[in-house]
């Protein structure tokens, strides 16, 4: 069993993919009424960006709480390529 552990950021995550999932049944709602393709794909970019940003605030939490955690403090010298792993995440 895997050890169970929050972060602050999962509460406004878990609000965030309950959100999507309630629009993202409102989408399939659309499809199932004929609504235009135009105003599916609009909503469907809607839940796709929620869902990403989902993720990324995940990933970043786990950059700044447990994957440093588990280096440690590190050097002046050494925090650059952290840092640099942190940014370049958000292009995830």
């Amino acid at each position: 069993m895997t050890e169970h552990h929050t972060h602050a950021s999962h509460p406004a995550i878990i609000k965030r993919l309950k959100r999507a999932n309630g629009h993202l049944a409102s989408i399939v709602e659309m499809i199932e009424q004929g609504r235009t393709c135009l105003d599916i794909a609009q909503q469907l970019q809607a839940v796709e960006k929620a869902v990403q940003q989902a993720k990324k605030t995940l990933i970043q939490d786990h950059l700044d709480h447990c994957l440093e955690d588990l280096v440690g403090p590190l050097p002046r010298g050494q925090r650059h390529s952290m840092e640099e792993f942190r940014e370049i995440t958000r292009y995830l």
